[in-house]
């Protein structure tokens, strides 16, 4: 490592902590403290330069952090105890492993000679987070803990972002240390690749000329990248179709005439029968997981495939893929934008054209829907659409129905404004990620869009916005049920609704008893007055709408089914299975 040329100070361990944050630009971190971490809340008492959020769980601090770092491009920061505390950043960490993103989780420890005694809140955390952050160390000296520091940053934002941990045993956060920070971290085993083959990216480019029925498949990493305005600019040339994942959702804009929206289980029809009908598919960022791919063997058969991903690992891991390009999707868009050659675009215009047309065919194939006397969901989250699209708002979700409504419903034209959990579907994320997300973007509107089920896993986190005044809009879809779960057994199960009916407290009783604001609608001619009250009152607000119990997702791809057998509603649906053309 390089060494910063400054005075070198002998600091405590605590105090080394503060000044690495410090001196990484870091201004805000969401913690819970404990007993092992005290002598850095010391440090932190008289510390004008970090904004610390206590949360009222430390599930809560990791799942802020993640939403700060998704809709700054900054890398998040949590501060945890040992023991449970420690624990608790388990589902987070996990969430943030999945969906690549950058935070790094401070986790306290006992005293380095109590290390593997069982003493009070002791947990393995290095074993134990092994599996779900892209790295983690155990901090055994405290001469090392500013190198740690630095390389672990380093790590989460390079490469595929990623969550990385950093155990600090007590002795060593009270033992003291000359502070050196260093100005660059080497690490031999660890070299992203960032520039793609260029015989890869010009095989690449000429499969996309000579394609008749090409398209785009746009994934998380476009938007880890920064890549959107070069997919936006490479699409315009070559006049191509663009679906995108959950997670890239706003990588390409989703009121583009190019945009198909999302694919996969709960993707749109035209989306998911162009993907199985294809005969080039691209996919840039994008892990090609079951939601998208659906029975994997009648995936795609007949289309050569084109792969850039940073993760080498994630390339032909699900998928055999014919062009594979290992780089950053940024970089790899832009130099198939140099070789872009018009000659050979024109070539098979009128075939796309065609292309075009037949997808166009495609999106008359509406949901089917059934009226009922209740308040219909997907209206609600329509008009959340509709009065707030012009704001730039970030949208935050839970994990449900509601999620897949907004996914299908929103049309997000710029990237970072949509937070959801995609790989590993955590309920409970929406909220405390909209906190980390408002912290982040305190100038932006941000709304968590939730499910009944969903909120209440997490709904202490109220607590937190409302100490902070962080204004965190809430909207409940409020069905009674775990509505996704219910759907499934509505389905597959014979309507046995074990255990998916759920009760839900008072949320305007709930909201007031936390010093927020709360709104109950129950019927659709207060939904928008309710929706421009909340967004023009000040601090945090939840509004509780009563919706249809018995509404499903459509539409719906079964498990274990090819992507173009698409449901498409309750009445009849087993009549509108897609098929190749």
């Amino acid at each position: 490592m390089t060494k910063v040329k400054t005075e070198i100070k002998t600091l405590t361990g605590a105090q080394i902590f503060v000044e690495c944050l410090k001196a990484q630009g870091i201004t805000d971190i969401f913690g819970y403290p404990g007993g092992v971490i005290l002598h850095i809340y010391d440090e932190l008492y008289n510390c004008k330069d970090i904004n610390h959020y206590l949360v009222r769980h430390e599930q809560g601090a990791v799942h802020a952090a993640e939403g700060y770092s998704r809709v700054t491009g900054k890398p998040g920061v949590a501060l945890v105890t040992s023991g449970p505390g420690a624990c608790n950043t388990i589902t987070g960490l996990a969430n943030a492993y999945y969906d690549g993103y950058p935070i790094v989780v401070f986790t306290g420890q006992v005293a380095s000679s109590l290390i593997g005694n069982d003493a009070f809140q002791e947990a393995d955390i290095v074993g134990i987070t092994m599996p779900c952050c892209k790295h983690n160390y155990l901090v055994k000296d405290t001469k090392d803990l500013a190198g740690i520091i630095k390389e672990a940053f380093h790590i989460a934002t390079t490469g595929k972002p990623g969550p990385v941990v950093i155990d600090m045993p007590k002795d060593v956060l009270t033992g003291k240390a000359e502070f050196i920070y260093p100005e660059k971290v080497s690490l031999p085993g660890y070299n992203p690749n960032y520039n793609g083959h260029p015989l890869q990216i010009a095989k690449a480019m000429n499969l996309l000329y000579k394609a008749e029925r090409p398209l785009v498949l746009c994934g998380g990493g476009v938007i880890s990248s920064g890549a959107n305005e070069e997919l936006i600019k490479l699409v315009k040339e070559l006049n191509i179709p663009v679906a995108n994942t959950l997670m890239g959702t706003g990588g390409f804009p989703g009121t583009d005439e190019h945009s198909l929206g999302l694919v996969g289980m709960h993707g749109n029809y035209w989306a998911n029968m162009a993907t199985a009908n294809c005969d080039v598919l691209f996919a840039v960022g994008a892990r090609f997981s079951d939601r998208v791919t659906g029975k994997l063997s009648k995936f795609c058969n007949d289309a050569k495939i084109i792969h850039t991903d940073i993760d080498p690992c994630s390339i032909s891991k699900n998928v055999p893929v014919d062009v594979p390009i290992v780089g950053d999707a940024k970089r790899v868009l832009a130099d198939m934008l140099n070789i872009v050659n018009p000659e050979e675009i024109l070539k098979n215009s009128a075939k796309k054209t065609e292309w075009l047309e037949q997808i166009n065919k495609w999106k008359n194939r509406k949901v089917k829907t059934v009226k009922t006397e209740k308040m219909n969901p997907q209206s609600v989250i329509r008009r959340i659409y509709e009065l707030t699209k012009d704001k730039d708002p970030v949208i935050c979700t839970e994990v449900g129905q509601h999620q897949m409504w907004t996914g299908l419903i929103y049309k997000f034209n710029n990237p970072r404004r949509f937070v959801t959990s995609g790989g590993l579907g955590t309920m409970g994320f929406g909220f405390p990620a909209a906190v980390g997300a408002k912290v982040g973007c305190p100038d932006k509107p941000v709304i968590n869009i939730a499910g009944d089920g969903s909120i209440q896993m997490n709904i202490q986190e109220l607590g937190t916005c409302a100490q902070n005044n962080i204004a965190v809009k809430v909207f409940i879809i409020n069905n009674g049920y775990l509505g996704m779960v219910r759907q499934w057994q509505e389905k597959l199960f014979n309507r046995h609704y074990s255990h998916t009916p759920i009760e839900s407290p008072d949320y305007v009783k709930l909201a007031e008893a936390y010093g927020a604001t709360g709104i109950r609608v129950a019927r659709e001619e207060e939904v928008d007055a309710a929706i421009t009250r909340a967004l023009e009152t000040d601090g945090p607000v939840i509004v509780d709408f009563i919706v249809d119990s018995l509404e499903a997702v459509f539409p719906w791809v079964l498990a274990g089914e090819p992507i173009c057998n698409v449901l498409m509603g309750k009445e009849g649906c087993e009549d509108l299975q897609g098929e190749y053309s």
